[in-house]
């Protein structure tokens, strides 16, 4: 009968080289792991949405000065930042800002627009229907549903407390 216990030349080889390989593949790993510095990553994240909302502020003045009252520069600030948000992820410029700066650049509308558009452009080559038109929200889709829901659900009971006297 066989002893199970008994570690034998072939046990030993075959161990040896399992962890060689093993020690291969670690070395492989730590190699094609990307090194981050979360303080770089930081900097840039608040130097470019610093830039985007430095950008909206200066067209919301710029708005004011031709003449336009608050509400309508801002209303013009936010259609400008979306347009050259869209504008830049048409011609794969806002892809790489977004790389580069990470959360600074999704945070603001910018983000928002480049998300919707970013499919868009992607699945272009489906076609207008299966490509663009069903590719367009897989993304913001969510957001704008549960927005639309949340606000739809939060006037209804605004409308509750209004009919009940708790809301004047």
């Amino acid at each position: 009968m066989p002893d199970k216990n008994k570690v034998t030349a072939q046990d030993v080889v075959i161990e040896k080289d399992k962890n060689k390989k093993e020690q291969i593949y670690n070395q492989y790993v730590k190699d094609m792991t990307p090194k981050h510095s979360a303080f770089a990553n930081l900097c840039k994240a608040f130097f470019v949405g610093g830039l985007i909302c430095t950008l909206g502020q200066g067209l919301l003045n710029l708005y004011k000065y031709w003449g336009a009252g608050e509400e309508l520069a801002a209303g013009y600030t936010s259609l400008t930042l979306i347009f050259l948000a869209v504008l830049l992820t048409g011609l794969n410029i806002y892809p790489k800002l977004a790389k580069f700066a990470g959360a600074g650049s999704v945070v603001p509308i910018t983000g928002f627009a480049n998300s919707v558009a970013a499919p868009a452009v992607e699945y272009k080559k489906e076609g207008q229907v299966f490509g663009i038109g069903c590719k367009i929200f897989t993304i913001a889709g969510p957001v704008i549903l549960y927005g639309i829901f949340f606000s739809w659900l939060l006037g209804v009971i605004y409308y509750i407390l209004m009919e009940l006297g708790v809301v004047k």
